[in-house]
């Protein structure tokens, strides 16, 4: 047995140095040739012969074996019907519930809320006042709102003034379906402050964005038939 560990390792490594190998190939041609290329935080291979995921934050691009050739656009598995890229994308900005400034919402807790729903939104946003008249149908979730004033000054006022309110999510409801504007109010709003940081730290750049307790991201007001999909597709 004493000859076979090495021999072991030996394998391993004469396995494992050519990735490294390659790796070091594709970065050193892509940083000598594009010298404004962002940091390549990882590189791995894809299911299509010869080519590589380079991986750049949240952000993925293509390249040949050698660094030749950038590619930049949606890999599709056209056999399994599959766009891949979507799906690393999704999955890459995912952002686990945990992590969720969760402290800084306030919620909505409908029939027996197992369900876990969770919606950064902005009192100006047109697209979130439809997306909120649609969520009045959810049952058995709790929704968690994050209050994420990104459009402008008086986004912010009305934050404030919700935040402030003795019933937030009356107010809230009040304004973005009925449209009663919030009673102007004073508090302490650090807790705004801290989910904009921490959005745009995640770059959350757009208003709904939705978020589920597998940390499924979803931006946009998408159909109620979509979410419901995926707040049940949850175990």
């Amino acid at each position: 047995m004493k000859f076979v560990r090495p021999l072991l390792v030996s394998l391993l490594a004469l396995a494992i140095s050519p990735v490294f190998a390659q790796e070091a190939t594709i970065r050193k041609n892509l940083s000598e040739r594009l010298s404004n290329l962002p940091k390549i935080d990882e590189i791995s291979k894809t299911p299509m012969n010869g080519l590589y995921e380079l991986r750049m934050g949240n952000d993925v691009m293509y390249s040949d074996a050698e660094g030749n050739f950038l590619i930049q656009g949606a890999l599709i598995d056209v056999k399994q019907k599959r766009n891949l890229t979507e799906e690393r994308m999704e999955k890459l900005s995912a952002i686990p519930f945990d992590q969720l400034p969760l402290k800084n919402a306030f919620t909505q807790v409908r029939g027996n809320g197992k369900r876990k729903l969770v919606v950064f939104a902005d009192p100006n946003c047109g697209y979130c006042k439809r997306f909120e008249k649609d969520l009045q149908k959810l049952e058995n979730v709790t929704i968690y709102h994050l209050l994420y004033p990104i459009l402008g000054e008086d986004s912010k006022t009305k934050s404030k003034n919700i935040w402030c309110a003795k019933d937030k999510a009356k107010v809230w409801n009040d304004w973005m379906i009925n449209g009663t504007a919030p009673a102007a109010a004073n508090c302490d709003t650090a807790a705004i402050d801290a989910i904009v940081e921490f959005g745009k730290k995640q770059r959350i750049t757009g208003t709904p964005t939705l978020l589920f307790a597998d940390g499924t991201r979803v931006p946009g007001a998408v159909p109620m038939a979509q979410v419901e999909k995926l707040l049940n597709d949850i175990k």
